[in-house]
């Protein structure tokens, strides 16, 4: 009634059995490779170019020891103008920009730069002259000086100084004005800000039992940094707090535009085939 399995028995699997589990996976696998095919993938290149002319800057900060007053509180006049001045590079990204530093006497802190990293980076190491183990005191003509002399050799047609203060020139072996006509003659103009609240302000002060804050007066010489803009063409500002400290920054900005064009180029290679093929196989 039955035919004998033993017959068969060494007779073996074809190809075609041993590769039918593998066709559903298949199948799902095509189905797959379609529809990534059908979302178009592209492998895509870009390149942008700048052209252009940008600014050629030179921040003077100021780092006496009254900067250390605490009128743009809850930071003091350093660490405040040292943020406005961040975000103000971080505005700026096609301008060369460079930072000098002053107290008794003047330091390139940075030269101009593109490399707005780098310029942060040495940014966020300017601290107060005492702290630094500078003598105290406001070289404001040292301060112009020296950013005029980094940008002596900028072939930029805007070339700027912006010089911020919060005192009376009381250092230095060069004046004011002096360092104002020098800058002039180099085709810089000098933006002044004097920075802090007119009369008395809290000054942290080291005693015998460590820090204690005591109110001195706050004086800047407006006429000088007045004449220092006049002189060459900039503009003398004024800030009592943060907040106009970086209307201030936003002024000087819109007076100084940066004039660029920037133009991306865009190369898209179609991916789809690389899947269709083992889709259709």
């Amino acid at each position: 009634r039955y035919a004998d399995t033993r017959l068969v028995a060494g007779g073996g699997r074809s190809w075609r059995a041993r590769l039918r589990p593998l066709l559903g996976g298949a199948r799902w696998l095509a189905l797959a490779l379609t529809v990534v095919a059908l979302a178009r993938p592209q492998a895509s290149e870009a390149r942008q170019t700048v052209e252009g002319e940008g600014v050629d800057i030179a921040l003077a900060l100021d780092i006496s020891g009254s900067m250390a007053s605490l009128d743009f509180e809850p930071q003091n006049r350093l660490e405040a103008s040292k943020q406005v001045i961040r975000d103000f590079i971080a505005a700026r990204p096609h301008d060369r920009i460079g930072l000098v530093i002053f107290a008794q006497a003047a330091f390139n802190q940075s030269p101009a730069t593109a490399d707005h990293a780098v310029l942060r980076r040495q940014l966020d190491q300017v601290k107060l002259a005492p702290a630094l183990g500078l003598e105290d005191g406001t070289a404001i003509g040292l301060g112009v000086a020296n950013a005029a002399n980094l940008l002596k050799e900028s072939r930029a047609k805007s070339k700027v100084i912006i010089l911020l203060t919060d005192g009376v020139n009381n250092a230095g072996e060069v004046d004011p004005l002096t360092a104002a006509e020098a800058a002039k003659a180099l085709g810089i103009r000098v933006y002044t800000i004097g920075a802090g609240r007119p009369g008395q302000v809290p000054v942290p002060v080291p005693g015998i039992f460590g820090q204690r804050m005591a109110y001195q007066e706050s004086v800047i010489d407006e006429a000088t940094l007045e004449k220092i803009a006049e002189a060459t063409g900039g503009a003398f500002f004024r800030a009592h707090d943060t907040a106009g400290l970086a209307q201030v920054y936003d002024d000087i900005s819109r007076l100084e535009p940066s004039r660029y064009e920037i133009r991306v180029f865009e190369r898209h290679r179609e991916l789809a085939g690389w899947l269709l093929g083992p889709a259709i196989a």
